[in-house]
């Protein structure tokens, strides 16, 4: 006599799927074969309802943090499809000078020469101030962090073109938010960023392990 297990055991439901994990930046610079500042030149996409689904960005290194193989002075970050930590850049009009980021990427298994985001993502804005330092803009976006870095954030004069938003950039909801925390001001029609982390407390934050010495490999 057959038995119909179904009836005895009781019903076995899906695990929900787990999504990408919060991060540490000491750990992205560990998993990462490039770690550098860089600032978007140009880009290759095409794109589905308005939204880039694959493609190529080409990236001028500024400032190399992590280098595991002869660095040029451009480099090819290639991406495809449309999911959450997907690794695309802004393209900056002919009168735009590209956005720049903090990027963490990964040697491509397909294409030599050519670089792809990490899993938990692969880029962090990066603005400069009016002293001409970098600083990763705040509050973080791009990648989710488990490093506090609330101790590190301090008020910021921003020069960066990147650092004004028109109305239509943001979303209300977030606007208030950010505006009620003093990270956004109202600035001659626009809306203005006002903190900041300075990227050398990020340099620490990410090394020493995680990094290397000879930033050039020439």
């Amino acid at each position: 006599m057959l038995i119909n297990m179904s009836t005895i055991l009781p019903a076995q439901e899906d695990p929900e799927p787990v999504g990408i994990l919060p991060v540490s930046l000491a750990s992205l610079a560990t998993a990462a074969d490039l770690v550098a500042l860089v600032r978007v030149l140009d880009t290759d996409y095409e794109y589905t309802r308005e939204f880039p689904s694959g493609g190529t960005a080409f990236l001028r290194i500024l400032i190399p943090y992590k280098v595991s193989r002869p660095l040029e002075d451009i480099i090819d970050v290639y991406d495809e499809g449309l999911y959450e930590e997907e690794c695309y850049f802004d393209n900056p009009t002919v009168l735009e000078e590209g956005r720049r980021y903090l990027v963490f990427l990964k040697f491509s298994d397909d294409v030599d020469e050519q670089y792809n985001g990490l899993d938990q993502g692969c880029k962090l804005e990066v603005l400069v101030q009016r002293s001409g330092q970098y600083a990763l803009r705040y509050p973080i976006n791009g990648i989710s962090l488990v490093d506090d870095l609330s101790s590190h954030v301090t008020a910021m004069d921003f020069q960066d073109e990147y650092a004004f938003l028109e109305d239509a950039e943001i979303s209300p909801d977030e606007r208030n938010e950010l505006m009620a925390n003093g990270y956004l001001i109202a600035d001659d029609r626009k809306f203005r960023y006002t903190h900041g982390i300075n990227i050398s407390e990020i340099r620490k934050l990410m090394g020493p392990e995680g990094l290397t010495l000879d930033r050039s490999l020439k």
